[in-house]
């Protein structure tokens, strides 16, 4: 999906954020990975955004990391905690009802 050049990037933040917990419930997740997987879904986010992204949610308690590897193969794995799985969970049912009235009002007009 082309990304519009007016895209509000400050709205787009909390659906990478969202995307971010959504794989981080799955398993455990590196940035570069994530880059790469956000891009498949047309957002286009560089390493300095995103780093402290997962920063910022692990030091919120959502997320909690570890490096695997050492040297400069080393990679910081980053998974949901119990608070970020709770979050998705909330977060999932507002979106869900969102969307439904975005369609909804799309729908009727």
């Amino acid at each position: 999906m082309p990304r519009a050049p007016t895209e509000p990037q400050e709205l787009l933040g909390g659906l990478v954020r969202l995307h971010i917990l959504h794989h981080a419930v799955e398993g455990a997740l590196y940035g570069h990975w994530m880059i790469e997987e956000l891009r498949r879904h047309g957002y286009r986010i560089s390493p300095g955004t995103l780093y402290p992204m997962l920063h910022a949610l692990e030091r919120k308690g959502y997320l909690k990391s570890r490096v695997q590897g050492a040297g400069p193969h080393a990679r910081r794995l980053y998974r949901a905690t119990r608070k970020g799985r709770q979050a998705l969970d909330v977060a999932k049912e507002r979106v869900r009802e969102l969307f439904g009235e975005l369609i909804e009002r799309k729908r009727s007009r």
